[in-house]
C-alpha cells in the first residue's frame, strides 16, 4: 500500500488507522532517512492504542523505550541506527516480544535476527517535497 503524507498531523493519523490493526507480537520496521517521518508515524500508532502521545519520543539516545496500552498491551519503540552488532537491540529489552506491539526505527538493519514476530510490517518512507511523504507499507506473515 502506497499513501502520500503532508505534514506532521497526517502522519501521526495513518499511525492511527494503521494501530486498528495491528495485534500483539507484530513487529513494525520503520525504514526512512532522518526527519521522514518514523517517530511521528510512532506516535500515531501510540495513539492509536491509547497511550499519550506527548510520551512519545524519539528512541535515538534511550534505543528503547516501553509503553503500556489500553489492556495490557506494551508497545516497545526502537532505534536501531546506532548499534554497532544489530544483536544488541536484544539486550535492550526487545526480546520479550509476547503480548507486545514492536516498532523499531532504523528497523531494517535487526531484521535478519529478528525471529519471534507473527507477522512483519515494513514501513518505507521517502521524502517527496516540503512535508511530504510517500509512505509504502508491506505486511507478511512470519509463516
Amino acid at each position: 500500500m502506497k499513501i502520500e503524507t503532508i505534514g506532521h498531523q497526517a502522519t501521526i493519523n495513518l499511525g492511527k488507522k494503521l494501530a486498528k490493526v495491528l495485534r500483539p507480537n507484530d513487529f513494525i520496521a520503520l525504514i526512512g532517512i532522518f526527519g521522514a517521518g518514523k517517530t511521528y508515524l510512532t506516535k500515531g500508532i501510540a495513539a492509536g492504542l491509547g497511550i499519550n502521545i506527548d510520551t512519545i519520543v524519539s528512541p535515538s539516545f534511550l534505543l528503547c523505550n516501553t509503553y503500556t496500552a489500553k489492556k495490557g498491551i506494551k508497545l516497545l519503540h526502537s532505534d536501531a541506527q546506532r548499534l554497532v552488532d544489530p544483536r544488541e537491540i536484544f539486550k535492550l529489552g526487545m526480546n520479550d516480544f509476547e503480548n507486545a506491539i514492536t516498532v523499531v526505527e532504523w528497523g531494517d538493519r535487526i531484521l535478519l535476527h529478528i525471529k519471534e514476530f507473527e507477522r512483519l510490517i515494513k514501513v518505507y518512507f521517502t521524502v517527496t517535497g516540503n512535508n511530504k511523504r510517500l509512505i509504502e507499507l508491506f505486511l507478511r506473515n512470519h509463516n
